[in-house]
């Protein structure tokens, strides 16, 4: 069977930036408090008329670019995201049609901050079996417009961006295991409390807002982190020592680093980039993987750690020979 690795990375951030002294002006917070808090320093908005597309779409050519190959080489779309441009059809086949492909597969995965990973899995698994050769794996989302900007315990947390990678079936060995879980159990931990199918309009009056239980989504963050790394580790025969890099949801920085510490690496081979543009969801770990890639860190031959926690809750992880 082919292994399936990564041949290109891309990533946008929308130009619109709101710092944490921007937040000052609107909500009962402090540049001081937001930083020591989470580590953020600013988050990028979407414009008024940019959607999850178009976001993906520039994230998709840029990763198109890096990987040299045809856009009609890709024959599967992967589309991970919580803010889809429509109910229907997925954001996957708008991004389809926006990218002039036709014929391939294109679907949209919700798993929320660990959907980047789950649509690796997914990409992996297909390419391993024969279904795809080039697959473009997508995460991109609008957090802005699922945010109450006046509560101030969610407000500092997210941001807008997209993230993108092209998988491709190779002799070489690229994506090494991956390891997706849920416990649904935990729901309300973190979660927006409406949708479509209660009468999305008639129950929230159009007021459909992330709500999050702070103190136990850090618990559970921090713990299943630190858990999935010693599995996907230990089901490999790898030792911590021969991980180049660490590449985790960039949720905040008190869970990145409590992560971590608890599973004993180093903040050096850490891949960190919340500071400048916040919570994005299932766009985090693409976009901190592209901006690593293209200042040098992470670099061919090297071997990483891909994790993340979300609403669900799900958690997931992907060890990735670059």
């Amino acid at each position: 069977m082919p292994h399936s690795r990564i041949v290109g990375t891309g990533s946008y951030l929308p130009e619109k930036i709101v710092s944490n002294k921007d937040l000052e002006a609107t909500i009962d917070t402090s540049d001081e408090w937001i930083r020591e808090r989470t580590g953020i320093r600013c988050r990028h908005i979407a414009a008024d008329d940019e959607k999850t597309s178009d976001m993906a779409v520039i994230a998709a050519r840029r990763a198109i670019e890096a990987a040299g190959i045809d856009v009609q080489e890709i024959d599967l779309i992967v589309m991970a995201t919580t803010t889809p441009d429509k109910i229907f059809p997925s954001t996957a086949c708008i991004v389809q049609r926006k990218l002039g492909i036709e014929g391939g597969a294109a679907f949209d995965v919700q798993a929320v901050c660990s959907g980047f990973v789950y649509g690796l899995d997914i990409a992996h698994r297909f390419i391993k079996t024969g279904g795809a050769k080039t697959v473009l794996v997508i995460g991109a989302e609008t957090m802005s417009r699922i945010v109450d900007w006046q509560d101030r315990s969610t407000a500092v947390l997210f941001g807008d961006g997209a993230g993108a990678v092209i998988l491709q079936a190779s002799e070489e060995e690229g994506i090494v295991s991956t390891h997706i879980h849920s416990d649904g159990s935990l729901e309300e931990t973190l979660h927006v409390p409406y949708g479509v199918s209660q009468g999305y309009d008639a129950v929230c009056d159009g007021r459909a807002f992330i709500v999050m239980n702070g103190n136990t989504v850090f618990r559970k963050a921090v713990s299943m982190l630190g858990a999935i790394a010693r599995e996907t580790l230990d089901g490999n025969n790898i030792d911590k020592k021969d991980l180049d890099w660490l590449v985790p949801h960039q949720a905040n920085m008190r869970i990145i680093t409590a992560a971590a510490k608890k599973f004993g690496l180093p903040m050096e081979r850490v891949v960190v980039t919340v500071d400048t543009h916040a919570n994005t969801s299932a766009a985090s770990i693409p976009l901190a993987l592209d901006i690593a890639v293209r200042d040098g860190r992470i670099k061919r031959g090297e071997l990483m750690l891909l994790e993340a926690f979300g609403a669900g809750l799900t958690w997931a992880s992907a060890l990735i020979r670059y």
